[in-house]
């Protein structure tokens, strides 16, 4: 696989040519925001709901028992087994019961039916959430393959535009940015919930 990519890179230098002296661009865009934080999450609030995503508010005390609530709401009758959190999830955010990833193959992982993460950074602007891979994050698999995503977003983490989130951010990590559940109206320009990963996302909004 790597040989191919240097041979295609290759071709791609040879059809450029001689290599041209980098274009400077004018960054003249805002790259923070002096809104205060209540704002802010007043404003990633209403983003997410018009996403259709559902939003709570808690107490950092009340984590685990609001993302409790929030999985009986949207999962009815399944058992907390059935919930697979991040392997780095702080211990006083996972509802009892709640099985952390191990790794486990991914056909076994999408047999949960719901996955409660944390998040890298919050954008209010675009209402997207930015998962990183790191172990409050969970792997990619863990966001996408569950039919339920809960995250734990605490204020700290909100910021107002893409780029301060960016800027917070490590360019190598495999970012996932979700602004509200999997969708697409492609198709005769229904909307069709599920397609990519969650049918279902909830955001716990602490701290």
């Amino acid at each position: 696989m790597t040989g191919a990519r240097d041979e295609v890179l290759a071709r791609i230098r040879t059809a450029l040519g001689p290599q041209r002296p980098a274009v400077e661009v004018t960054r003249d865009y805002r790259t923070t925001d002096d809104r205060p934080a209540a704002t802010l999450l007043d404003v990633l609030t209403d983003r997410l709901e018009d996403y259709r995503a559902t939003v709570v508010r808690c107490a950092l005390s009340e984590v685990a028992a609001t993302v409790a609530g929030a999985l009986r709401t949207a999962l009815g009758g399944h058992e907390p087994a059935d919930v697979v959190v991040a392997p780095g999830l702080p211990a006083d955010w996972r509802p009892e019961g709640a099985v952390a990833d191990d790794g486990r193959p991914a056909v076994e992982l999408a047999a949960f039916a719901a996955t409660v993460t944390g998040v890298a950074v919050a954008v209010a602007e675009t209402g997207t959430l930015v998962l990183d891979g790191s172990p409050r994050s969970g792997r990619r698999a863990l966001s996408l393959l569950p039919d339920c995503l809960v995250c734990v977003v605490e204020t700290g983490q909100v910021v107002g535009g893409v780029p301060e989130g960016l800027a917070r951010l490590d360019p190598t990590a495999p970012l996932t940015m979700v602004s509200g559940p999997s969708a697409t109206s492609d198709i005769e320009l229904q909307r069709v919930e599920g397609v990519h990963g969650p049918r279902t996302l909830v955001v716990v909004l602490t701290g």
